[in-house]
């Protein structure tokens, strides 16, 4: 019976022991593995044997991308101004052993590093610029902390700078301050508005007014050709007319004294007009000298019904 006990006994701690020396490491893991406490290797994902009481794992360090939220530190700006930084850092371990071997507590070690690292950025700017050029400060506490981290096996990702809290008077300031600014550019937007409409106004009526001119100058451009037009078919009207006129004349065969006589008649008519003075043309001596002939012909006829008689 006792021989038994001693066979489940031993039986007990050759299982124990097999337990201790298989080790699974699970993904996005890394295992430090010492040999009687010195370095021996660094266990990747997956299943892995010990050598027992030979062989332990010193450190299981996790390799996916962490996150550091550090509570708000007071910092002096350069233009003395007490202020509020809360920020956040991101990191990832790019060497297990390092991480283990080249300091002791690498979270402690992030945080002071941080904290210095962000007084001596911040403390190099003043107020205004610490609030405008926060991209810049990130990026620069990035750089900055990345290269201190490199021997500990650590990549600094990304450096965010959560808020900005200035001291309560200094609030105020800056809301009064945004406010007079706020105002001054609404007057500037109100006041350039009103000048743009009257000169959109101006710019209206000088067009208007040019338009409207230009519609009188082609409407009297278009009345004066209608009136040359209608003058020259007059014109036309009446030289065809004389033209017949002249023509049933001329074809009339008419004498000398026929048209003396219609020159006469003319005269009668140009001398009924309102006209003060009648000019005579130089031909009109020769027409008073065929008036004379056609006198002695009406005298002689009337001399010749005499002797008739």
């Amino acid at each position: 019976m006792l021989q038994l006990i001693l066979y489940l006994v031993l039986i007990l701690v050759v299982i124990a022991i097999a337990l201790r020396s298989v080790i699974v490491v699970r993904q996005a893991t890394a295992a430090v593995v010492e040999r009687l406490g010195q370095y021996s290797r660094t266990l990747k994902p997956g299943l892995h044997v010990l050598i027992p009481f030979i062989e332990s794992v010193r450190k299981i360090v996790d390799l996916r991308e962490q996150v550091w939220d550090y509570p708000p530190q007071e910092i002096i700006t350069k233009d003395n101004v007490v202020v509020k930084i809360d920020n956040v850092m991101y990191y990832m371990v790019t060497d297990p052993v390092k991480v283990v071997y080249e300091v002791q507590d690498v979270d402690q070690a992030i945080l002071k590093l941080t904290q210095t690292a962000i007084r001596n950025v911040c403390g190099n700017l003043t107020l205004d610029e610490l609030l405008t050029s926060r991209e810049k400060i990130n990026e620069t506490l990035r750089q900055d902390l990345d290269i201190a981290t490199d021997p500990w096996g650590i990549k600094v990702t990304r450096v965010e700078i959560k808020t900005i809290m200035p001291p309560p008077e200094i609030q105020e300031a800056m809301t009064k301050q945004m406010k007079a600014e706020r105002d001054k550019r609404a007057t500037i937007l109100e006041a350039e508005g009103i000048k743009q409409a009257a000169i959109l106004k101006a710019e209206g009526e000088r067009q208007a007014k040019i338009l409207t001119a230009e519609g009188e100058r082609q409407a009297q451009i278009l009345r004066a050709e209608g009136e040359a037009q209608a003058l020259l078919t007059v014109a036309k009207a009446k030289g065809d007319a004389a033209e017949v006129y002249f023509q049933g004349i001329h074809k009339g065969n008419p004498t000398k004294d026929i048209i003396a006589i219609n020159y006469l008649e003319t005269l009668n008519k140009i001398a009924e007009g309102k006209a003060t003075k009648i000019f005579l043309p130089y031909e009109s001596s020769a027409l008073l000298g065929s008036l004379g002939t056609i006198k002695e012909i009406f005298s002689k006829e009337e001399e010749k019904g005499e002797n008739e008689k």
